[in-house]
């Protein structure tokens, strides 16, 4: 069964041009091809990634926010209550008046300890700001490092500046250094997102959602912010890795360096935020939205969608399976990016005439 579902997903009428095989994307002649098993290096680069993070939050984030006047509060837990506990993870952790009364009674104790044993049990779900602003910190670094190490490596390339050369000589395009590097560390950062979504702020709930439920989620349940961190982050593994094996490489760096160029505006808003600098905040918020709709609701559409959906009909007259599978990947991306500009929108709209 294995043997069968591997032949099938690796069929070369999926990932190629017709008349192509896998046997042409051999190292020969100076050209080197991006290769499907190293996409298993960005697991343990995950972990190396998460390692980086422990310290930079513990050795920079932490002296950073305490410079800033951001103060560690330690929250005092209640008395340990098994009957109280049971109740406050699988029935409510908000209970009605009757509810506490009925607590009480079977606790053998007082109504105004029941109510202060919740209050105090609520209060150590919610992470303290200097828990946020050393997520803050560490995604601020992450995303500003990429932003910059995508300009160095893109800058001189002439399909940063003319979006058709991303297909000139396609599929047979040679893999460079700094691509291969720029690869890794995207996809290492978004499954190390994934590794900590259960203990990264506002991230309770538990479980993957499936993309198919992704209008749904989105259009009609805004709330749901966890979710739609989890299908962000798989998307995009799913579209970076499907990419890789394609050979998709040009025009993936692209799409990498579009999304985290205004990611860091947002983070360093959060930090300061924390920090209760509001001026400097919403400075920095003004900024990330600019960079936000520029970025994710211009140039994404129109610049890279519009070479991923119109321009190949120019090289090819018979679209492979790849064009539908990675063009639906980038279309659930302009779904989230529509989702999060309407929340962004709505808050700019708020500050602008309602102060």
């Amino acid at each position: 069964i294995w043997k069968t579902l591997n032949s099938w997903f690796w069929w070369e009428n999926i990932w190629m041009p017709i008349n192509c095989t896998w046997e042409h994307f051999v190292d020969r002649d100076g050209l080197v091809f991006p290769k499907p098993h190293q996409l298993y290096a960005t697991i343990p680069y995950a972990f190396i990634l998460l390692i980086i993070r422990f310290f930079s939050e513990r050795y920079v984030a932490i002296p950073l926010a305490k410079a800033l006047g951001i103060k560690n509060v330690r929250r005092v837990k209640p008395q340990p209550n098994p009957v109280l506990e049971s109740y406050f993870r699988e029935c409510s952790k908000h209970p009605s008046q009757s509810e506490i009364q009925g607590l009480a009674k079977k606790c053998n104790c007082t109504v105004r300890l029941v109510e202060k044993w919740f209050r105090r049990r609520r209060n150590l779900e919610i992470p303290t700001v200097l828990r946020k602003f050393q997520e803050a910190f560490w995604r601020f670094s992450f995303y500003l490092a990429s932003s910059i190490a995508g300009f160095i490596f893109l800058y001189d390339k002439p399909w940063f500046y003319d979006i058709w050369q991303t297909w000139v000589g396609y599929p047979f395009q040679t893999l460079l250094p700094s691509q291969y590097w720029y690869y890794m560390a995207e996809i290492s950062f978004y499954w190390s997102l994934l590794f900590t979504l259960g203990i990264d702020n506002k991230r309770k709930a538990s479980g993957l959602c499936l993309l198919a439920t992704f209008f749904i989620i989105f259009l009609f349940s805004p709330s749901q912010d966890f979710l739609a961190h989890v299908v962000h982050h798989l998307a995009a593994i799913g579209l970076m890795s499907g990419s890789w094996c394609g050979n998709y490489v040009r025009l993936g760096t692209l799409v990498m360096f579009v999304h985290d160029t205004a990611d860091f505006w947002l983070e360093a808003a959060k930090m300061f935020n924390y920090a209760h600098w509001e001026k400097t905040c919403n400075m920095l918020f003004i900024i990330f939205a600019i960079a936000f709709f520029i970025t994710r609701i211009i140039l994404f559409p129109f610049w890279i969608l519009r070479a991923t959906l119109y321009q190949p009909t120019y090289y090819s007259t018979t679209p492979v399976i790849a064009y539908f599978l990675f063009n639906g990947q980038l279309l659930v991306l302009q779904g989230l990016h529509l989702y999060w500009g309407y929340l962004i929108f709505k808050i700019l709209r708020r500050f602008i005439f309602l102060k």
